[in-house]
């Protein structure tokens, strides 16, 4: 019996406390939480077949508990430190998004379990963004904001030391991991003292609201949680009603029988009062409640079809009615298929395979052919969910809760290799991993048959 508590058993009770924290400083939260809920036991009671399917493919457990967070820093440093903090909870960064293509100066990557038994146990992610302040073109502005941030620690020296302990020594034990928890949680935690006086926060401000929020605050509050849901479309509908101010438009595809990749929403962000410097009173808005909806990963085929599609959508559309706006889009995605047996057929779809108990009892099963074998029952094909993130969806989501302040220097200036450079270690390619748990299911298959 290993002496130490398990990155999963970390990572669960880490996001457990997350929310609860979370739900104690946004009290809208809690609405959220109550709606997506009763949203997601409607969707189940209506729809057996979709039960079903989350029932066999172990995933109905998890969606109860299935968060996502977002947090941005502002230094190398600080990034280095959240990578090795992550590590400890059994979380790896995977895909690098550029932001900066719709005017936001960051880049970002999503820490998040990698292996299928860990997902099962809690697929807790944090959509982590760096500011990149070279894209600040105003010399004097970057300068102070670069000084301001290396002034700042926003990590204890206990927390430090327990992941080095970690590192040290291969795990925390039961005590060390609740001190770790308890210390990981502060990082997070909302400050409504800014530090830095009121003159300071309208320069960078007025560079990009993001800006300000990473560079006047004591550390990076997490400014959304997002809980997951089966019906997206129902939520939108009903969060005036719980008394949450919904953002205009659902990000991402439309409404489909088979979901895929993600689809996001929020209620928009809170206005917060906020100290500053020498008691100059204001307000800050940056935390927000967003929503998801997750589907299936699609393949480099199947992407490049979907990104064709969104250009096509968004090229004969410019509303705000999101009524309006998911018609058009459903309209223009006609033309990818709606059926996991013809996803699969196009290869548009990542994949999970097993073998059936018709074929464990088969006399001579010989045909190479997986979609052969599917079709004569002898194997089953379950479609795999997108665990990652859209730049253009994470675009809009910042976009509504931060302003539509476009820099156009910012745009298109991707640099994964600095963002790793940051981080310490090489950013996992996430179609790289739907492509291995697809190849390894397939060969478990064969391995038997031809056994």
């Amino acid at each position: 019996m290993s002496l130490y508590v398990s990155s999963d058993e970390i990572r669960d009770h880490f996001s457990k406390a997350m929310s609860v924290m979370y739900q104690e400083e946004v009290p809208q939260y809690a609405a959220l939480l109550s709606l997506v809920e009763q949203v997601n036991q409607e969707t189940l009671d209506k729809n057996p077949a979709l039960a079903k399917r989350l029932t066999d493919s172990g995933e109905l457990d998890r969606i109860s508990v299935e968060r996502h967070g977002a947090i941005r820093v502002g230094t190398a440093a600080e990034i280095g430190v959240l990578r090795r903090l992550f590590a400890v909870m059994g979380m790896s960064p995977v895909g690098y998004y550029d932001l900066s293509v719709a005017g936001v100066p960051v880049h970002s990557t999503a820490f998040r379990p990698i292996d299928v038994q860990a997902l099962a146990r809690n697929p807790f992610r944090i959509f982590t963004s760096l500011l990149r302040l070279e894209l600040i073109e105003n010399e004097a502005l970057r300068e102070k904001a670069a000084a301001i941030l290396g002034a700042r620690q926003i990590f204890s020296e206990a927390l430090i030391e327990l992941i080095a302990l970690y590192e040290s020594q291969g795990g925390l034990n039961e005590q060390q991991a609740e001190r770790f928890i308890t210390e990981a949680i502060n990082v997070f935690r909302w400050h409504q003292e800014a530090t830095v006086d009121y003159a300071t926060y309208q320069s960078l401000h007025a560079e990009h609201r993001l800006v300000a929020d990473v560079v006047c605050f004591k550390g990076p509050h997490i400014n959304h949680l997002t809980p997951r849901t089966l019906n997206i479309d129902w939520v939108q509908e009903r969060m005036p009603q719980a008394g949450l101010n919904p953002k205009d438009l659902i990000e991402g595809p439309p409404y489909r029988v088979h979901p895929i990749l993600l689809r996001q929403t929020s209620f928009k962000a809170l206005d917060e009062a906020i100290t500053f410097a020498q008691s100059e009173a204001g307000s800050h808005s940056a935390r927000f409640g967003e929503i998801e909806q997750r589907g299936v990963a699609l393949t480099a085929k199947g992407r490049q079809l979907y990104d064709q599609l969104l250009v096509e959508a968004r090229a004969v559309t410019n509303t705000s009615d999101n009524k309006a706006y998911q018609a058009t889009l459903a309209d223009v995605f006609k033309a990818f298929p709606d059926d996991e047996l013809e996803l699969h057929r196009q290869r548009l779809a990542f994949f999970e395979y097993q073998l059936t108990s018709l074929a464990k009892s088969a006399a001579n099963v010989d045909s190479t052919d997986i979609d052969q074998l599917i079709e004569n029952g002898w194997v089953t094909a379950q479609a795999q969910t997108y665990e990652d993130f859209l730049p253009v969806s994470a675009a809009g989501i910042f976009q509504s809760n931060l302003g539509d302040n476009q820099r156009d220097a910012y745009q298109a200036n991707a640099n994964q290799s600095l963002l790793e450079e940051a981080l310490g270690v090489k950013i996992l390619d996430e179609m790289s991993l739907y492509a291995q748990r697809e190849s390894d299911s397939l060969k478990a298959v064969f391995d038997i048959l031809n056994r």
